[in-house]
């Protein structure tokens, strides 16, 4: 059914799965586990591996734990939402196909626009983390890479001098890597990232399992530490920055929602793949931090690796390389679903004629959108290679955030404009749930830098331009195309 709102800009696109099985359709080949897997593929990485240690030195302390247990609710809350909407829509480019079938064309070009950002500044925020544990890495075996080499021309030291360099060529490498990967089609892919999630899962269990043992309760002293005197900088609003700095962490679940063309079944499976994997990685991000603050100070984690400096501060030997091989996979396939979901994105959108129609153009053979994963190959090492990580950070849980609020709006609008739809999941309580949602996400969305505020929101600006310049004249939806 498509409803329209008299004015263009809000008309709704009719809600069906768009052709699976046609010649220009995805291969359905993900079941339920594969799905869990891409989104703990997604979930656990950058969040355990970099974003802990950075939350509890500078927002939370030990209360990161709260940080990440308030970012998790959030996260529920719109899991529940998308989950519905996924097995009502289960089509490609997640929160943008369900805003465009809820709330209408300019609504869903800002949230394309915004997963765009979200996804493509985040795979290259991973790939900068990728290159420091892999440096790291390589060094412990005795091959030490040029400085000149594995640093952006903007990097600085970790006492926040300059240290520039010429260019991160590891960021470039995993970037160049995990694209070719993709481009090979979504099979192969599910089959690399289960692997790899396999790896890191072993990883995170022996560091909370063995770490535990090293344990100093004293560290977790004073568990909330004072505020000191500025917005969330520890206190009740370091929690909340905390939990807005770590929100990219479980941007998986939203890459989950991007293959649902790709589910064998999904109506069924999409919403065990969303809600499987938040649950399963809210428990180990909880635990992880609990050990991480209790082996060391959390003044002491405002590194790139604090996972590894943590465990330089036991005897355990063997876990230190361990720990860096774990990093270098969570990373590894958080890139890979990062760059998944963003090439799904473009392929829909592109599709409804809001892009070059190019960039839906599947390859012959491997049946990927193989033009949007090279053009995000290209991005992602332009910024990766020449970007410090300090830059890049929380444009990504401002473009999460906001696809959130954007989908627990979308279950409100559609449970009025097409109630009798059938819906294989519903969210319950609704509305309280899809309107707790929308708070929890604001409220963190709030809590960002006025900095961060300002960027995101030129980045809106110039996708409005692109929109009112290019795609409101080739919209499908308006028979231009």
């Amino acid at each position: 059914m498509s409803i329209t709102l008299g004015n263009p800009l809000f008309a709704r696109k009719p809600i069906e799965a768009k052709g699976a099985d046609g010649n220009h359709g995805f291969n359905r080949t993900l079941g339920p586990l594969s799905l869990v897997a891409l989104g703990i593929g997604a979930i656990i990485g950058a969040g355990i591996f970099s974003l802990t240690g950075i939350a509890a030195a500078d927002n939370a302390g030990p209360a990161v734990v709260l940080s990440f247990l308030l970012a998790a609710l959030g996260c529920g809350l719109a899991g529940l939402c998308y989950s519905e909407l996924s097995g009502m829509i289960p089509a490609a480019g997640s929160a943008y196909s369900y805003a465009y079938a809820s709330l209408g064309e300019l609504v869903a070009w800002v949230i394309g626009w915004a997963l765009t950002l979200e996804y493509a500044v985040g795979a290259s925020t991973v790939s900068v983390s990728w290159s420091g544990y892999m440096v790291g890495f390589l060094g412990k075996l005795g091959l030490q890479l040029p400085h000149a080499l594995t640093a952006s021309p903007f990097d600085t030291d970790a006492s926040g001098h300059p240290a520039p360099g010429i260019v991160n060529l590891p960021a470039v490498f995993v970037v160049v890597c995990v694209s070719m990967i993709l481009i090979r089609g979504i099979s192969e892919s599910a089959k690399t990232n289960a692997v790899i999630v396999a790896v890191k899962l072993a990883v995170v269990a022996a560091f909370i399992g063995f770490g535990a043992y090293y344990v100093h309760p004293a560290n977790w002293h004073p568990f909330i530490p004072p505020n000191t005197g500025e917005f969330g900088h520890f206190g009740v609003s370091g929690i909340f920055r905390g939990a807005a700095t770590v929100f990219f962490a479980y941007i998986g679940f939203d890459a989950v929602s991007t293959a649902a063309q790709e589910a064998k079944n999904p109506e069924r499976d999409m919403p065990i793949g969303i809600l499987g994997s938040l649950a399963i990685c809210t428990v180990l991000y909880v635990l992880v931090c609990l050990v991480l603050t209790g082996l060391i100070s959390y003044t002491r984690l405002n590194v790139s690796a604090p996972v590894s400096v943590a465990i330089g501060v036991t005897p355990l030997t063997f876990l230190k390389v361990a720990v860096d091989v774990g990093a270098i996979a969570g990373l590894t396939s958080v890139i890979l679903v990062m760059l998944l979901g963003q090439s799904r994105v473009f392929y829909s959108m592109a599709s409804d004629g809001l892009l070059p129609q190019v960039f839906s153009t599947m390859h012959p053979r491997f049946r990927t959108p193989y033009f949007s994963n090279l053009l995000f190959m290209l991005f992602a090492c332009v910024a990766g290679g020449f970007t410090p990580i300090s830059v890049l950070g929380h444009l990504t849980s401002f473009g999460t955030l906001l696809a959130f609020n954007i989908v627990c709006v979308g279950v409100l609008v559609l449970r009025r404009t097409d109630p009798d739809r059938p819906r294989a999941f519903r969210t319950p309580y609704s509305p309280y749930i899809p309107v707790a949602g929308i708070i929890v996400c604001s409220a963190l969305m709030l809590s960002l830098e006025p900095q961060v505020w300002a960027l995101a929101v030129g980045w809106l600006v110039i996708g409005l331009g692109v929109f009112f310049g290019y795609s409101r004249f080739h919209s499908r939806l308006r028979g231009h195309a």
